[in-house]
């Protein structure tokens, strides 16, 4: 039992609420535990200027915290100027590509805004579960007034946080466990089972080879149960692989 009172491989509370944006094509609140994020999914109509002509479009992703979303107030962020925004930032467009059939999209962008409002652990990993939720918000909205000919989804994605403490494989880490445990890892997986990023560092003692496949088994876990809840506040987008 962790100090929260959940099991080792259990979530936090997940609640995704839908369109809380009312100007955004499409858009989700995101809450993980104490952990929220807000995001947006703004439509624009041309590709990026360097994929013209290439018949493909672009999923991109920005991401910030807000002056209040800890403990004590981080300055203002202006333009991704942190190595850890920029890495976020990233992170989160290549695990929503991941989704999107780019050359069915055609010639568009879809700009996917995440921002912390509250952070309590795992805000990546909550930024790539609302996002997904928000991404396909906005395609199908945008292909039942035929801005785009069909709907472009190819994979749920989801992702998550386990750690290793003691031998023990966490999920869903909380702050108060991300900041005191030896090995943190983070896992973007798509609905069919496959993944799309793994990243994992170990502080004090090295982890074996064992010990990463429990945690990869732990995290799918973790990341299908997110699949379930995106599909309760999507509607009929897009079946998950294999139920």
């Amino acid at each position: 039992m962790r100090s929260d009172g959940r099991l080792f491989d259990q979530l936090r509370q997940v609640k995704i609420t839908p369109n809380v944006s009312e100007y955004a094509e499409g858009s989700a609140l995101v809450e993980f535990g104490k952990t929220k994020v807000l995001c947006t999914a703004t439509y624009e109509a041309k590709a990026p200027q360097w994929l013209m002509g290439t018949g493909g479009g672009w999923v991109t992703a920005e991401y910030g915290m807000l002056p209040r979303s800890t403990h004590t107030r981080n300055k203002r962020e202006k333009s991704m100027n942190s190595g850890r925004t920029q890495e976020i930032s990233r992170l989160i467009g290549r695990s929503l590509r991941a989704a999107v059939d780019l050359k069915q999209l055609g010639e568009k962008q879809i700009i996917i805004d995440c921002d912390v409002l509250n952070a309590d652990g795992g805000t990546r990993t909550a930024s790539v579960t609302g996002g997904y939720v928000a991404l396909a918000l906005a395609l199908k909205k945008l292909a039942a007034v035929s801005e785009i000919k069909s709907m472009p989804l190819i994979n749920y994605v989801s992702a998550i946080s386990v750690g290793l403490h003691n031998d023990n494989i966490l999920l869903d880490l909380n702050y108060d466990e991300d900041s005191a445990i030896g090995t943190d890892m983070n896992f973007v997986m798509t609905d069919k089972g496959t993944f799309v990023e793994v990243q994992g560092t170990a502080e004090h003692v090295p982890f074996t080879r064992q010990q990463l496949s429990k945690m990869m088994d732990v995290a799918e876990k973790g990341c299908r149960e997110l699949f379930i809840h995106q599909a309760a506040v999507m509607g009929e987008v897009y079946r998950i692989a294999g139920v």
